[in-house]
């Protein structure tokens, strides 16, 4: 029996939110995104056709469109809509990937027998749609990978389905920057030896494009033709990470209890990017000298960033830690976890920041996690006093 995969995209999701909120934006071109020296988090398709895009410097993004709206974003809003799309699928589908905070695969295989996967899909799309005001679009196919280039070649408000023997003539035609994993500077290599369509990668043998691209060749070799075994994983595949330190000697010494939350938050940080993973829920734990035990939480916005859950944390500790006494321990939870890519913030990140994030990541997977680290968290591992 052959897989059915259904890819569900919500169609510019942060600006589909600020209409919902605001009707007087419907139809003009809107951008959502931080000041002057952000980046754009979304825009319209209004805003589209002037070449506006996701990530492009705002600066950039004004000169192409001066005319835009320009929203700095409520990532609480946006986090409250994906959970309400989010628990219609948990309640509906049989196996849920939540991808992002706009993005779910759903694992249908076998439905055909009883009700037909395409149907399915359509009828659950179309009430989301009704139910949350979200326009959406999706694709069913035989694999994750072809069921998302399939949903971006649909969109806006795209219903596809990409049976097996249409996948390689769906495929062919389009351009081999469609293919997930395939970014600039892989484009620009691929241009370079005249590879510009999936049908042309497709042929090439595999052990070339291995030469040619390293370990990464092979699995862009198998999405040029269609192969992906990789599976739909159940959105409560993982709840939670955590880590505590316990001290040598117990501690009441401000600066370094700091420095020891900045190195446990950084560490938990890049394994959930390392692991595609984002947090929604923030707790820090406290163990006094008598052993009494406070915990403190708060939902945030999902993101994977340092410099986002660093802040919540300290204003967590300076809540929670109201008793002079000594602590004996400390520790961190992240849940609320789904799996995806960090998301753009709105309000703070720039270009630079991500440059930032990219380029310590690849040093810490290349050398170990203490390759690099931010200042604050080097002042301790084993605090005392």
């Amino acid at each position: 029996m052959g897989r059915a995969v259904a890819h569900l995209d919500l169609d510019t999701f942060f600006v589909s939110c600020e209409r919902l909120n605001n009707s007087k934006f419907n139809n003009l071109p809107l951008i959502v995104g931080g000041g002057n020296r952000g980046v754009v988090a979304s825009c319209s398709y209004e805003a589209r056709k002037f070449g506006v895009r996701s990530a492009m410097p705002m600066k950039m993004a004004l000169r192409l469109c001066p005319q835009a709206t320009v929203v700095k974003g409520d990532m609480e809003l946006y986090s409250k809509k994906s959970r309400e799309v989010t628990e219609i699928l948990t309640e509906r589908s049989p196996i849920l990937e939540k991808a992002s905070i706009d993005e779910f695969y759903l694992d249908l295989t076998g439905m055909d027998r009883f009700f037909g996967s395409y149907k399915w899909t359509s009828e659950v799309a179309s009430y989301i749609a009704r139910e949350t005001g979200l326009p959406l679009s999706f694709a069913l196919s035989v694999n994750k990978t072809v069921s998302k280039i399939a949903t971006g070649e649909g969109k806006p408000l795209g219903r596809l389905e990409v049976p097996e023997l249409m996948v390689r003539p769906f495929l062919d035609p389009l351009s081999v920057r469609k293919i997930p994993m395939v970014g600039e500077s892989t484009y620009k290599l691929l241009s370079r030896i005249g590879v510009r369509q999936i049908r042309t990668l497709s042929e090439m043998p595999m052990e070339t494009l291995q030469a040619l691209l390293g370990k990464n060749g092979a699995d862009i070799w198998k999405k040029a033709n269609g192969i992906d075994n990789a599976p739909v994983l159940p959105y409560q595949e993982r709840k939670s990470i955590s880590t505590e330190q316990t001290f040598f000697q117990d501690t009441m010494e401000m600066a370094k209890l700091r420095g020891l939350l900045t190195g446990m938050v950084e560490k938990l940080c890049y394994q959930m990017r390392s692991e595609q993973l984002l947090t929604s829920c923030i707790t820090v734990k406290l163990r006094y000298t008598n052993f009494d035990t406070e915990t403190r939480q708060k939902r945030i916005a999902y993101t994977s960033a340092d410099h986002v859950i660093g802040k919540i944390v300290s204003e967590l500790f300076d809540g929670l830690y109201q008793r002079r006494m000594r602590l004996r321990l400390v520790g961190i939870s992240f849940s609320g976890l789904v799996h995806g890519n960090y998301q753009i913030d709105c309000f703070e990140d720039t270009r630079g920041l991500m440059n930032l994030y990219q380029a310590m990541d690849s040093i810490k997977h290349r050398f170990g996690t203490d390759a690099v680290r931010r200042c604050g968290g080097m002042s301790l591992k084993n605090p005392k006093t």
